[in-house]
């Protein structure tokens, strides 16, 4: 059986792929910058898995550590994803530090022991222009932010250390370890009777429990390369999945469509345009996700909201 790696293990994504690692009886690692696992005790398998202790940013660290476990694959979920933190001109070093550094640190350790590499990417990497998805291999790169740019110099940073890489993008990520839109949409739904949401900004949600299950089956294969992974149902703006949150959640909240512009309250610029293209994941023989509702449906079940 396969032993994978996994950084990030804290994390909303990180914390679901060990759980299906675990699950699915492969040996799994899991890793993070805190000296002890701070992840969600919930009882599941994943919150058991052996931890180790690594700060990606120490290429020396992360290079023994990689050659001491020896994984076959490693998912690199580990990032700074803090979008408007990282505008902070103190912040910047840091972020690239961890997006960018970090992941050249694990790609070159990956390539010194053949191991797999599945790096996490995001939309971010593109400008947001336009009204067309985005495809896995489009290159017409311009990040708006820091946070974007420094996942990008990661994307390059991969492309340029290994080539048994999976590069995958995704989007409005929401899981049970840790915090996301909805739980902060629900917050404020219960202590106002009326909230501004952002309605021309376009994407998918992705619910971090259905993407471990693709990521673990792309480990499984050597199907290299660029996606994209978001949950199906189609592009909706903020304010469409907030009103669909309310409506399943039991909230009588109004919900006010609002430009960007309007809302206003965000250090970093963010893409207009996050619709990905997931086409490529049929044509190389991968299931897509489930629908975003049915997902939020779930999430809701078993979240303590």
């Amino acid at each position: 059986m396969m032993t994978v790696f996994v950084t990030g293990v804290n994390g909303q994504l990180g914390h679901d792929v060990v759980n299906e690692l675990v699950k699915r009886g492969f040996d799994a690692v899991g890793s993070d910058i805190q000296g002890a696992y701070a992840g969600a005790d919930d009882g599941s398998a994943g919150s058991a898995a052996p931890y180790v202790p690594l700060d990606i940013t120490d290429e020396a660290a992360v290079g023994k550590t990689l050659d001491r476990v020896r994984p076959d694959a490693i998912i690199h979920c580990a990032a700074w994803t803090a979008v408007d933190a990282a505008e902070e001109e103190e912040n910047a070093p840091k972020v690239f530090a961890v997006n960018a550094a970090g992941t050249e640190h694990v790609a070159k350790a990956a390539k010194a022991i053949d191991a797999k590499l599945l790096y996490i990417s995001t939309d971010y990497v593109f400008d947001g222009t336009g009204t067309s998805p985005r495809e896995p291999d489009d290159k017409s790169f311009a990040p708006l932010n820091v946070y974007g740019k420094s996942k990008l110099e990661g994307e390059f940073a991969v492309t340029r250390n290994t080539e048994k890489f999976f590069i995958v993008r995704i989007a409005w990520v929401f899981g049970l370890n840790g915090k996301n839109f909805i739980q902060t949409m629900i917050r404020v739904g219960k202590t106002h009777d009326t909230v501004r949401v952002v309605n021309d900004q376009i994407g998918t949600p992705t619910y971090t429990l259905d993407l471990s299950g693709l990521l673990v089956d792309m480990i499984e294969t050597e199907r290299y390369g660029f996606y994209h992974a978001t949950n199906e149902g189609g592009y909706v703006s903020w304010y469409d999945f907030c009103r669909e949150i309310y409506r399943q959640y039991g909230l009588t909240t109004k919900v006010v469509p609002v430009t960007t512009a309007e809302y206003g309250q965000s250090k970093a610029a963010r893409p207009e345009n996050s619709r990905l293209s997931k086409a490529k994941l049929l044509q190389k023989g991968f299931e897509p996700l489930p629908d975003w509702r049915d997902a939020l449906k779930r999430y809701l079940r078993e979240a303590d909201l």
